[in-house]
């Protein structure tokens, strides 16, 4: 017999677009979990990616946008459990970790760093969250 799961999908119009099949985020039944979906540094006003070339920018606005998704879920960061990391270039990672570490100060997340090919946009940098409210 199937297994019903009940999910919600999460959109926030502070967020940049989905800009293929895919949602901002969703929050799974049975304890609220939020998966996001990788996010990368476009301006949801708009809808561009900032500082084509800039990994540190581009970061800085994967954070304002995963937070705008978490808010919308009624979340934030001190309850990701989870992330994701996709770089283009793995040397980029030191930029990444600086601005990361804003993020989570105290007992951050488990994380997962790969380097790819390539990303949307030509972005430099996709990251991506779990969240679970207590």
């Amino acid at each position: 017999m199937p297994v019903n799961i009940l999910r919600e999908i999460i959109s926030s119009p502070d967020a940049p677009k989905v800009i293929g099949p895919y949602s901002q985020g969703v929050v799974s039944s049975g304890g609220r979990t939020l998966f996001t979906a990788g996010q990368i540094g476009i301006d949801p006003k708009s809808n561009e990616l900032v500082g084509p070339s800039d990994v540190a920018q581009q970061t800085e606005q994967v954070f304002v946008n995963l937070a705008a998704v978490l808010k919308a879920a009624g979340m934030g960061f001190d309850q990701v459990v989870r992330c994701g990391i996709y770089l283009v270039n793995l040397s980029d990672i030191g930029i990444v970790n600086r601005i990361y570490e804003q993020f989570f100060k105290v007992d951050p997340p488990a994380r997962t760093t790969i380097q790819v090919a390539a990303l949307p946009k030509g972005a430099l940098v996709e990251i991506d969250v779990i969240a679970v409210e207590p």
